[in-house]
């Protein structure tokens, strides 16, 4: 979906297919048949556009073969969708029965994230449509926190700046930019918007930058506004920002609350859960370490890592940080300016609520997606842009 801001920017709009678990390119083109194109139809739109989620195996097919690569974009068309944006972070396996911790591997200090992650570049020059000339990608914070260390840290930064050479070797190849944005996750190296500044400052080209995760904003209580402040006095570009909604708990000490935050806490992904103290940030790796003991404090809010659908906050005693969102969304493209081109809803977690929550069939998910992207667009029509045909 593309948007005109009042500056005469365009704005995309798209939605994340890593909710759709594939890891080959045969996967891929399932996904396009069987969801990509119902959401197109449920929003009664002759173009849509996805945030392709490319596993390792589907990406080398793609780069190695230029006749794959020329059936997958020949796909797009007919199916009437849309690659502007690649989500570079899970690299294989995100549709496991158990993905937690494996998400983070390989991380920036291992040489396979590097050649992953210029793949997906070189693929995704070949996916823009014709009338556009710049791409993004987003990416893992350099790393899990408990194993990184300086050495590390020195080589993931100039694994960085070697991708930054080959993005302005493939533009002067293709005419086509990309640039990549580390996305801060709790429980990562870079856990926030502000542990990216001295990271990116290392790096020191503009074409790394910075994807702001509305969800994860949300889980550390990142206020957007200082949020984004520091990145543009800074000159740290925001990439793209994903669109995203937390779990949030107003009084977690309460037993009502508790027994509702149990029934998220599922086997399959990471639930990081922070609290905000009058000492600081606190946090546990997952919500079931927060529920189980005395390892978070209770008497303020909590905020779990759970991608809540954004037009379907829980009942209470929960409910979403969809406010974090908006405000976030409001300094993004609501000013003069846009400070991001590239919108991307990514709720992965459809699958994992409570099971009353969860879709019973293919169709229902399709509602809900569409559901979703209605309320972004809304949502940026609001603010004054102008949704193009």
């Amino acid at each position: 979906m593309r948007f005109r801001h009042p500056d005469g920017t365009t704005v995309h709009l798209a939605y994340c297919t890593n909710v759709h678990p594939a890891e080959t390119l045969d996967g891929v083109l399932t996904q396009l048949r069987d969801h990509c194109e119902p959401v197109r139809r449920r929003l009664g739109r002759d173009r849509l556009g996805v945030g392709l989620w490319l596993a390792r195996d589907a990406a080398r097919a793609l780069d190695s073969d230029p006749s794959a690569l020329r059936g997958l974009r020949t796909a797009l068309d007919r199916r009437g969708l849309e690659v502007v944006t690649l989500n570079g972070f899970p690299y294989e396996g995100f549709g496991a029965e158990e993905v937690k911790y494996r998400v983070y591997k390989p991380d920036w200090a291992d040489a396979e994230r590097l050649e992953y992650t210029t793949a997906l570049a070189r693929v995704l020059a070949g996916l823009l449509p014709d009338d556009v000339t710049e791409g993004t990608i987003s990416t893992l914070p350099l790393g899990w926190r408990t194993a990184w260390s300086a050495a590390r840290a020195a080589t993931a930064h100039s694994a960085l700046r070697t991708l930054a050479e080959r993005l302005d070797a493939l533009e002067e190849l293709t005419g086509r930019s990309v640039r990549v944005g580390l996305e801060p996750e709790p429980g990562c190296t870079v856990e926030t918007t502000a542990d990216a500044l001295a990271p990116l400052a290392a790096v020191g080209h503009p074409r790394i930058g910075v994807c702001v995760d509305t969800c994860h904003l949300a889980t550390s209580f990142e206020d957007p506004d200082t949020a984004l402040d520091a990145l543009a006095e800074t000159g740290v570009p925001v990439v793209k920002s994903q669109l995203s909604a937390a779990l949030h708990a107003e009084h977690p000490r309460l037993p009502a609350v508790r027994e509702a935050l149990t029934a998220f806490d599922e086997p399959r992904f990471l639930h990081q859960t922070r609290t905000l103290t009058a000492t600081g940030l606190r946090g546990t790796d997952d919500l079931g370490e927060a529920l189980g003991g005395s390892a978070l404090p209770d008497t303020g809010p909590w905020r779990a890592h759970f991608h809540v659908p954004l037009h379907a906050a829980p009942a209470a005693p929960l409910t979403s940080t969809l406010p974090v969102l908006k405000a976030a969304l409001t300094r993004l493209v609501g000013g003069p300016h846009p400070l991001t081109r590239h919108l991307e809803v990514e709720t992965y977690t459809w699958q994992a609520p409570p099971p009353e929550l969860r879709p019973r069939a293919r169709a229902q998910l399709a509602d809900g997606i569409a559901a979703e992207l209605a309320l972004a667009r809304d949502l940026l029509t609001d603010l004054g842009l102008k949704e193009l045909p």
